[in-house]
């Protein structure tokens, strides 16, 4: 790549789930490590909510890929730029970007397959997966602070979550204690935005900071706060009942569109990835085993249909076969995780563990 050439920008923060789409996406389609600039926004200081990130993208989520726009890559032009803020869009802008055929712009030699659906009802299947999974009931996010449904499974949350959200509420209270002082000029969107979710932050650590006390010890607003939490964390869990099924339904097996790896299954990992880490798996166990954990988590008597054969799931994700003939059957969820496990661009943005 000829020096200073703009390149692409993504935005990410390493155990947020959604920057895990694109960068596999990258993995997958061979781009050089020195083709994307991979930039930091620290989540657990809140830096997505300062004034600089927030031009970028006004929501404050990560990802966020920016680009230089196509009529201005010659290093002689001043580049102008362009901001994609969704996950759906950038997998897409990443898969496009680089084909067999890309011979400009890239440094890597390394093989590009395409991710895109090869048809119209394969496109269908994936627009309808992707759009579930990023469906308010399949909210991976709501999932990871209302993860505990009983006193001991919140205290362990409050643990590991309190430090974060604190940093976040600091940082928050810092914008509007510098906007209210003119030390900063926003709009009052912007002061609006922030006051949003400071009180939504504020919420979890007032149920959070009192995670130690056994009920007995609570006050009545305190006791309030508590059942209230353990209340939403059942009934967002409760909502994966029709989540699960309908995925589990949707895919071919043992990818979402049948043996080849497409865009929806960039989505589904990461999103599977989250869920599996909240029920207790990790990335060394098996299909069966991570899928039993989550059932178990989503509440008695839940079970996904074992639709697909173990020996054909594994046969058309090119994975070795059973030592011995089997006729047992898998869930198509718990197939896709065996064959996605595997991956390198799996291993690589999950070789510290899931998140």
């Amino acid at each position: 790549m000829s020096a200073g050439v703009p390149k692409a920008a993504l935005y990410y923060f390493p155990t947020a789930i959604w920057p895990s789409a694109p960068l596999m996406a990258l993995e997958e389609k061979g781009y050089g490590p020195d083709e994307v600039d991979l930039k930091l926004v620290d989540l657990a200081k809140g830096e997505n909510f300062t004034p600089q990130y927030l031009r970028l993208n006004p929501h404050g989520t990560v990802p966020t890929l920016v680009v230089p726009l196509h009529n201005t890559l010659s290093p002689e032009i001043e580049s102008r730029y362009k901001a994609l803020q969704d996950t759906k869009s950038i997998v897409e802008f990443i898969d496009k970007s680089r084909s067999t055929q890309s011979r400009t712009h890239t440094t890597s030699s390394a093989p590009s397959p395409s991710l895109s659906p090869a048809t119209i009802a394969f496109s269908a299947i994936s627009d309808k997966v992707i759009t579930l999974l990023h469906s308010e009931p399949a909210d991976p996010n709501a999932l990871l602070y209302l993860s505990a449904r009983d006193e001991a499974s919140l205290r362990a949350l409050a643990k590991a979550r309190v430090p974060m959200l604190s940093a976040r509420r600091n940082t928050l209270a810092q914008l509007l204690e510098d906007s209210a002082a003119d030390r900063i000029h926003v709009s009052e969107k912007t002061r609006a935005f922030w006051t949003m979710k400071k009180t939504a932050t504020e919420n979890f650590l007032d149920v959070f900071k009192d995670a130690e006390k056994p009920s007995s010890a609570l006050d009545d607003v305190e006791r309030q706060k508590r059942e209230a939490y353990l209340k939403d964390a059942k009934l967002t869990w409760a909502g994966l009942k029709e989540v699960l099924p309908q995925l589990n339904q949707e895919l071919i097996g043992p990818y979402v569109l049948g043996d080849q790896l497409s865009v929806a299954d960039l989505h589904l990992a990461a999103w599977l990835a989250r869920i599996v880490m909240l029920s207790g798996g990790t990335i060394e166990e098996d299909g069966n085993t991570v899928v039993g954990k989550l059932e178990a988590h989503v509440g008695p008597g839940f079970t996904l249909p074992k639709g697909i054969s173990i020996t054909e799931a594994r046969r058309r994700a090119g994975l070795p076969l059973p030592e011995t003939e089997t006729d047992e059957r898998q869930s198509r969820l718990a197939a896709f995780w065996d064959a996605m496990k595997e991956r390198p661009s799996f291993q690589k943005i999950y070789a510290d563990g899931l998140h």
